[in-house]
């Protein structure tokens, strides 16, 4: 007699309607994140490495929103060509030819054609207002202001990254507080705890040691944007110095936030600033001076929460984007 032998699939599908199912992708210099949308609920998420393709080059870059995505949908129970649009808003595509470059690519490593490629600070915007007129500062490795007006109108400060910007930003924070370890080693500046912290975090013996490690040729701006961390801590037990960094750092955000509403001529309206990244960990350390600069300038502005996560906000372009296709009869 023979035995009959039923085989499934590893990942079973869900019994979801199919034509729903978005993923949205927030891709920067130190992570990336996917997350899986049925309608407003979130299947699954995924995280991978860098994939600004400034950074790690386009190949590489699409190869870690796969990745992200591979592991989103594997939360999600799903297959990744159950997925009928995507969303993607990635650090380093403001040139139309790196977008352009990028989306193809993407398409082929993907296996979606539906894809809507943005700038990161795009779907953080879309993310802190809902598409409603608003800023959103965003200050993680790196750091931008974006902003649109109730005429459409969308403008933004900062995105120059390590060298020719990215003001209060985690690289930014970083490298201030290296250069007042070095004053503080010559006796040109004040003392700080910093200076222990850096010896650890770089890993080794004394301060004059530093320049050895954080010029070597393993060190990448992610690695020194990762010390701000320690700077916060520092900045939140009490250390003078890196209590001034952070102030700098906030009032920094906070210029780039106005220079926004200049040019979108809010002055005079209600709307909301929101912020995003890894620096606003540090809380009204840095929010504070952030809030008086904007508050300067459009006294009717209000601070709050993103309604949604850059990731999220991300899914729901692509969705917004599904619903602007013709329909096939």
């Amino acid at each position: 007699m023979t035995t009959m032998v039923q085989t499934v699939d590893i990942l079973p599908r869900r019994r979801a309607p199919l034509r729903e199912l978005v993923v949205g992708v927030d891709g920067g210099g130190t992570r990336t994140r996917a997350v899986v949308l049925n309608g407003a609920r979130i299947m699954g998420e995924g995280m991978a490495g860098p994939s600004n393709p400034l950074r790690v080059g386009i190949a590489n870059g699409a190869t870690a929103i796969r990745e992200a995505v591979d592991k989103a949908c594997t939360a999600a129970l799903i297959h990744r060509d159950d997925l009928v649009a995507a969303g993607v808003g990635l650090a380093g595509v403001r040139r139309k030819d790196i977008r352009a470059r990028m989306r193809d690519v993407l398409i082929e490593t993907l296996g979606i054609k539906n894809i809507e490629l943005v700038s990161d600070g795009d779907i953080a915007l879309y993310g802190a207002t809902d598409g409603q007129p608003g800023v959103v500062v965003i200050s993680g490795t790196g750091s931008v202001a974006v902003g649109i007006n109730r005429q459409g109108k969308r403008v933004s400060a900062g995105g120059w990254g390590p060298i020719a910007g990215d003001e209060g930003s985690g690289s930014w924070i970083a490298r201030r507080a290296l250069q007042a370890v070095a004053r503080a080693t010559d006796g040109r500046g004040r003392a700080t705890s910093l200076s222990e912290t850096a010896c650890e975090f770089f890993q080794v013996a004394a301060p004059d040691d530093l320049a050895t490690a954080i010029y070597g040729p393993t060190i990448t701006n992610d690695r020194i944007a990762g010390f701000s961390k320690l700077v916060i801590e520092a900045a939140s037990a009490g250390d003078e110095v890196a209590l001034e960094i952070l102030n700098d750092a906030g009032k920094e955000l906070g210029t780039a936030a106005v220079t926004v509403i200049r040019k979108l001529k809010m002055e005079q309206e209600r709307f909301q600033v929101a912020f995003v990244g890894g620096v606003f960990a540090a809380g009204e350390l840095v929010v504070t001076p952030l809030r008086e600069q904007v508050m300067r300038v459009a006294k009717r502005a209000f601070i709050d929460n993103p309604t949604f996560s850059p990731t999220v906000a991300a899914a729901r372009m692509a969705q917004e984007n599904l619903q602007r296709l013709p329909v096939a009869v």
